[in-house]
């Protein structure tokens, strides 16, 4: 595909591609080919920045904003050094190590990783916490070439004797800066010391700060440093605003926005603000999952795979983990309670324009907020343009368009319980939603969310439309009353997207006042 085909993708609308290609920068052709046939033929800035260098075989020193495509720029050195190797995999002994910061982003860098791999027969492993380790023990013990991981799990299974990194040809620290922040650094260190002095070595990072540079300095030889689109450059093609609200029409406000079509993430300060948060929109008939630190892996690769498929179409998550969401089409991010500190703002609001894909970026500031909200804006580097605002003022609709629906909130399949749980009645300890009972009408006779609102992060639901009878239903006979009962009080079920005007009547009982007193009160 020529560059000018490139250009008209949506996901890259807006980036500065480069003229020149894969091929050019030294990439071997059968990667070329595969990235071809993802319709990937123009390097990013960051790439194209990079990749000669680490092709060379130099350590490299890069610093691009998230959504940049870094990614991409050590995923294609290291597999292109080890298919070109004459070592061979063994037992316990992985020839590649990429350390990320958290689970998600393991995960999303081992996607990003397997498609390239596999035809070049390679192999890898995600190595993190908050799953049993065994499989990663047998994975680990027949061999596998690349081992994605997390700094903790990593350091216990060495402990344990399952792993050796006296193999490693490539070691790749991925959002160093993010590492950094979680306080991984003296981990990092660590396993840095157990890799070969005389391997390659790649660090990315959005932010070069002063812990940063010393794991460079101490670790990398000679490296050659690149930055492309800093993250103190804000993206063109990210519209920020901060609109100035009540406290009684906080709730109002990002209901309304919410309700809006497309997937939005919405960012609060604490986990228990995340889960109470995800609990009420899911009682106003917006379907929402959570995350935050309290959710098992399994609940959180639940949420993210919901959030994926549009089963929900809000995400409220936490600062924590902002850095592990990579999700395409987030046109809105909101930032529900301000973060503290500006990098957050830009972690946060990097959710969005990923790619150089269009998005907007939202945040909620009340009359006390006024003071940290500027001083936030102006650290981070953003122009934002500031509105008071209220549940119905027009530029609502200008920055989340389309007709608000309120389908009913998401609840996971009863096929999604464990066996202990059965029709799913009983609610799992952290609260994340594993469990949880279907969505039913109780919870609002309290006045409170539908209890079906927590956030459950199965794969079920479904957007625009009717929910297939056996949806978050209990078992038969199990008591509970079944999920319509706490769907919108029209009657209806359910409402399609493109359904009525943005102030319908389609909206629950739960009243969007008693909403907003709710979330002024977990503030």
């Amino acid at each position: 595909m020529p560059t000018a085909a490139l250009r008209d993708r949506p996901e890259l609308k807006g980036m500065t591609l480069s003229s020149t290609t894969f091929g050019a920068l030294g990439v071997p052709a059968p990667l070329v080919e595969i990235l071809a046939q993802r319709e990937i033929t123009a390097p990013t800035p960051i790439q194209a920045a990079t990749l000669p260098d680490s092709l060379a075989g130099r350590d490299v020193l890069g610093r691009g904003r998230t959504g940049s495509g870094k990614t991409m720029a050590f995923v294609l050195p290291l597999l292109t050094r080890l298919s070109r190797s004459t070592t061979q995999r063994q037992s316990r002994r992985p020839r590649a190590l990429i350390l990320a910061p958290t689970r998600e982003l393991a995960t999303q860098i081992e996607d990003a990783l397997t498609p390239l791999a596999a035809p070049l027969g390679l192999t890898s492993r995600t190595v993190f916490g908050g799953v049993g380790q065994n499989p990663q023990v047998t994975a680990l013990r027949k061999g596998v070439d690349i081992v994605v991981a997390c700094p903790g799990r990593l350091e216990d299974l060495i402990g344990q004797g399952h792993v050796s990194l006296d193999a490693v040809e490539v070691t790749i620290i991925d959002e160093a800066d993010h590492m950094a922040d979680l306080g991984f650094l003296p981990a990092v260190r660590r396993l840095l010391d157990a890799t070969p002095a005389r391997g390659q070595r790649m660090l990315f990072s959005a932010t070069l700060d002063a812990g940063i540079g010393v794991i460079a300095k101490r670790y990398l030889s000679n490296p050659v440093t690149h930055e492309a689109d800093s993250a103190q450059s804000p993206v063109s093609t990210m519209a920020h605003h901060v609109l100035h609200v009540t406290p009684d029409g906080h709730g109002q406000v990002l209901l309304d926005l919410v309700a809006a079509p497309g997937r939005t993430v919405v960012f609060t300060r604490t986990k228990h603000r995340a889960k109470k948060l995800a609990r009420q929109l899911n009682g106003q008939g917006v379907p929402a999952v959570e995350l935050h630190g309290n959710l098992s892996q399994n609940a959180r690769t639940r949420t993210m795979e919901a959030f994926h498929s549009g089963a929900a179409r809000t995400l409220v998550a936490t600062d924590i983990a902002a850095r592990g969401i990579h999700v395409d089409d987030v046109a809105l991010v909101i930032h529900a309670d301000p973060p503290v500190e500006h990098k957050a703002y830009t972690h946060r609001s990097g959710r969005t324009a990923r790619a150089g894909a269009s998005g907007t970026v939202v945040t909620l500031m009340t009359d006390d907020q006024v003071r940290d909200v500027r001083d936030l804006t102006r650290k981070a580097g953003v122009t934002a343009t500031t509105t008071r605002v209220h549940a119905t003022h027009p530029l609502l609709q200008e920055l989340a368009p389309g007709d608000r629906s309120f389908e009913g909130g998401f609840a996971a399949p009863v096929a999604q319980a464990s066996p202990r749980q059965g029709s799913g009645q009983r609610r799992s300890g952290s609260g994340s939603g594993q469990g949880s009972r279907p969505a039913s009408g109780q919870g609002q006779r309290r006045g409170g969310p539908s209890a079906g609102g927590s956030g459950s992060t199965g794969g079920g639901g479904h957007r625009g439309g009717a929910r297939p009878a056996s949806a978050g239903r209990p078992a038969s006979g199990s008591g509970s009353r079944p999920a319509s009962a706490g769907r919108p009080a029209s009657g209806s079920g359910s409402r399609p997207a493109s359904a009525g005007p943005r102030t319908g009547s389609a909206r629950p009982a739960r009243s969007a006042a008693s909403f907003s007193e709710g979330t002024r009160r977990t503030r």
